[in-house]
């Protein structure tokens, strides 16, 4: 099996084939009710990369706020509501500081962050949220560094 490959049942998938394939089961599943429940529910995560490229100034990388994004939540109390996970590598490392956002609309993909600004927006974003009680849209300075992930 090839690296970043992922073995699902008897058949090697790598991982642009195997999103796609759980794409379809999210799409399939959708509105479903499962056997597991959980008490703590969110209206959204942020997923922030800080793996093997993202955030790594000592690779000559740019920084990603970790500590001010974990003390921000902490201080506004959004993790109850917009949950942020500080993850290994999510790729592609071609582009650098991936964030994923996933809501019950789906899945998008933001990339290419050099400054803190895009941090300052999301936090924005989540606030915003936890207030509402649903997941307003995204401000349009995010959208310039959003990506197709899957094909």
């Amino acid at each position: 099996m090839s690296r970043g490959a992922v073995r699902a049942g008897t058949v090697a998938l790598d991982q642009s084939a195997f999103g796609a394939l759980w794409g379809m089961f999210m799409d399939i599943t959708a509105g479903e009710t499962f056997g597991i429940t959980t008490k703590r529910q969110v209206l959204a995560q942020i997923v922030v990369c800080n793996g093997c490229c993202c955030g790594r100034t000592d690779k000559g990388k740019p920084a990603i706020p970790v500590d001010w994004l974990k003390q921000t939540w902490k201080e506004r109390r959004l993790q109850k509501h917009v949950q942020l996970t500080i993850s290994g590598c999510l790729g592609p490392c071609d582009i650098v500081n991936v964030v994923s956002l996933v809501t019950s609309e789906g899945q998008r993909w933001f990339g290419g962050i050099k400054d803190a600004e895009p941090f300052r927006s999301l936090v924005e974003w989540a606030q915003a949220t936890a207030e509402l009680g649903e997941a307003p849209e995204l401000p349009a300075e995010l959208l310039q560094y959003e990506f197709r992930r899957f094909v």
